[in-house]
């Protein structure tokens, strides 16, 4: 299968710290590799409503009628590499991106789909900017994106940290723009939740 890379961009500051630390990334991959990049602030979603159980609708969830969640539903499934770019808020996702990622559980309820046997063995990949030094505090968003893979099973291709603070200020961050450069060449294993085996 011909690789498919979907950035998802997640910031509420367009051309923030991680989309430059992301697309430093991307610019190492060969030509031939198609990209996609989609920002959710363009593509704005309802919030999310679990109907699983409360009898209001059949178990089986319709295909999405709204435009926007169509486009994201479509992108995800056509993509082999999907890049989580979502800069560190509160120590977790941004808003946007943790919704995004609500709406794959629906997108689970719709068995036509086959959500998850289609994600299964894709990668999932993460790019965030953080205005800590201590990379620990991003734990908590590597830890989602981590077991958010390994439920599929998918591998995963790890978080590429960068620090940064106003706009541009990555840039100064020599030591991610060099983990940029090959971010992208390693093969990520399947992902496992950390307490298997």
């Amino acid at each position: 299968m011909t690789r498919k890379f979907l950035f998802i961009l997640g910031s509420a500051r367009p051309e923030g710290n991680t989309e430059i630390l992301a697309r430093k990334a991307a610019e190492q991959l060969p030509s031939d590799i198609e990209q996609r990049w989609l920002n959710l602030a363009e593509l704005p979603l309802p919030d999310f409503e679990d109907r699983r159980h409360d009898g209001t609708r059949p178990r089986a969830r319709p295909r999405p009628v709204g435009d926007n969640e169509a486009t994201l539903l479509d992108a995800t499934l056509e993509a082999t590499d999907i890049v989580i770019v979502s800069p560190l808020y509160w120590y977790s996702l941004s808003a946007t991106v943790k919704r995004y990622l609500d709406y794959w559980d629906a997108w689970l309820e719709t068995p036509e789909i086959a959500f998850k046997d289609t994600l299964e063995n894709r990668t999932l990949w993460g790019v965030t900017a953080l205005a800590h030094r201590e990379e620990e505090v991003a734990d908590p968003l590597i830890g989602t994106l981590r077991n958010t893979a390994a439920f599929f099973p998918m591998r995963f291709g790890g978080v590429l940290l960068g620090n940064g603070t106003r706009p541009g200020h990555v840039l100064e961050d020599t030591e991610a723009l060099a983990r940029a450069k090959t971010f992208f060449a390693q093969e990520p294993p399947l992902a496992r939740y950390p307490y298997d085996n």
